[in-house]
């Protein structure tokens, strides 16, 4: 029965993270088609794009397999390597350009409606909790509310999908959300600023392919709340 549900959220977790990405890289391509660029200039962002994905999924998958990331006695720990690069980069994306460009031609309630990935991540968490995997507070059954923006998702996408107000509010709360559950999961590492003792400590987040949860969907999460509240800023509401 252990075995059965740790491939069960093996293959949830590498389900959902590539179902997620396809639709992002989907989602590119026809803004990309909408967009007034020339072909060249089209074809050079999405193939950036996906490349830097690709090469960004392989390396933590290569480094989670080979225990680099697993090392927590050196400071800073190792993981905080597959926490920041994602955040500078996804800050950096946000307000370049070509981003602000193709935000006008993404529809806003795609941006939230994507979100509802969440609530899957949340089953999973609670799938690793209950093998005893991962501590109790980085679940819903503990600290862990994130599952409440996953929820609203859909809600915002319908009821808000007009509402530049209300779909900013919505954004902030989310990533307040969001912001709580990575800090709590920081502070379980087994590391000098661990603040939760309860076992099991946070370490299967540095282990393939748990290691896609800090270094590709909490990005994902993040990060199309970053781009809804620029196009926001930037378009306002978009509906086409």
């Amino acid at each position: 029965m252990d075995s059965i549900l740790y491939t069960s959220t093996f293959v949830g977790l590498a389900a959902l993270t590539a179902v997620m990405y396809v639709l992002v890289v989907h989602q590119l391509r026809r803004a990309l088609e909408k967009a007034p660029w020339e072909e060249p200039r089209r074809r050079k962002v999405f193939g950036r794009a996906v490349i830097s994905l690709i090469g960004w999924t392989l390396l933590i998958s290569a480094l989670g397999l080979s225990g680099f990331l697993a090392d927590f006695a050196v400071l800073p720990p190792r993981i905080m390597l597959v926490l920041i690069v994602p955040l500078i980069t996804m800050i950096t994306l946000t307000f370049s350009k070509t981003t602000t460009e193709l935000l006008g031609y993404i529809p806003s309630r795609n941006l939230a409606a994507f979100q509802v990935f969440r609530v899957f991540v949340e089953i999973i968490l609670w799938m690793a909790f209950i093998q005893n995997l991962l501590p109790v507070q980085m679940t819903f059954e503990g600290r862990n509310f994130d599952i409440i923006a996953g929820l609203t998702a859909p809600l915002a996408a319908y009821f808000l999908a007009k509402s530049r107000k209300g779909l900013i509010i919505w954004n902030l709360f989310s990533l307040l959300l969001l912001f709580n559950i990575v800090t709590v999961a920081v502070l379980s590492l087994p590391t000098p600023l661990r603040a939760f003792m309860n076992e099991p400590a946070n370490t299967i987040v540095a282990t393939f392919p748990f290691v896609w949860l800090p270094g590709l969907l909490v990005p994902l999460a993040y990060g199309l709340h970053f781009l809804s509240l620029r196009q926001l800023s930037t378009h306002g509401i978009v509906d086409h």
